[in-house]
């Protein structure tokens, strides 16, 4: 059950799951439905892993001191909803999404100081703002104290389907469906130490559920929690 709300502090819902179990777009719509904002975890490590390309193309080259020093140059604004990760003082949307940093995001990722210093600008724009944060472990590990803890889990086929309808449109292929599931397979074996379910988090199974079943069923809690 959601843990009571600590008047004293902004209310933080925290919803962890696998890859494509539909966290991220969850979180942005739960936001906006209670006026909220929206931390994406996933922004900030494409953030210092686009500042490190800028200074070094090569990740093979890349150290986790390197990386840390150029996190300096990425700050957080809020903006629409939600907080914008700048890179040197200026929007870098394109360039976050963007291949080079697609294909490169895990080497940040996997270093423990990124992680340290990721989760440290999370807290701090937690602090001051009632806030809905995604990830692998923003219940076990960040909002460990967080009033709403949420772990959303879907069908592996479904995870697949879905990353390929935001990936590409229409309806896809098995053959694709099935590769998709393998890739996402792979995904989950190197992720398992990060995704991890916390004390206390109501476990929501989306695979059979509408994406605004899913935004209902959180709200939900959330105002649970909000009337006491």
């Amino acid at each position: 059950m959601p843990a009571a709300a600590d008047p004293a502090r902004p209310l933080v819902i925290a919803i962890d799951g696998p890859a494509a179990s539909g966290k991220s777009s969850t979180a942005k719509r739960v936001a906006a439905v209670l006026g909220i904002r929206h931390v994406d975890s996933g922004a900030l490590y494409r953030a210092a892993t686009a500042a490190m390309l800028r200074r070094a193309p090569d990740e093979t080259t890349w150290s986790e001191a390197g990386v840390l020093d150029a996190v300096h140059g990425v700050t957080l604004e809020p903006v629409d909803g939600t907080f914008r990760p700048l890179l040197d003082g200026a929007p870098a949307e394109g360039e976050l999404r963007g291949v080079a940093v697609t294909s490169r995001v895990s080497v940040a990722a996997r270093m423990p100081g990124v992680r340290t210093w990721v989760n440290a600008m999370i807290r701090a724009a937690a602090a001051s703002h009632p806030v809905v944060v995604d990830g692998r472990d923003m219940g076990s590990a960040v909002f460990p104290e967080a009033a709403v803890k949420v772990f959303l889990v879907a069908d592996p086929h479904e995870r697949a389907r879905r990353r390929l309808v935001e990936r590409q449109g229409g309806a896809p292929a098995l053959a694709e469906v099935l590769a998709e599931v393998e890739a996402l397979m792979r995904r989950d074996a190197a992720d398992a130490a990060q995704t991890i379910e916390a004390p206390g988090a109501v476990r929501i199974d989306t695979t059979r559920l509408t994406p605004e079943e899913q935004v209902e069923r959180i709200v939900a809690l959330a105002r649970g929690v909000a009337q006491g």
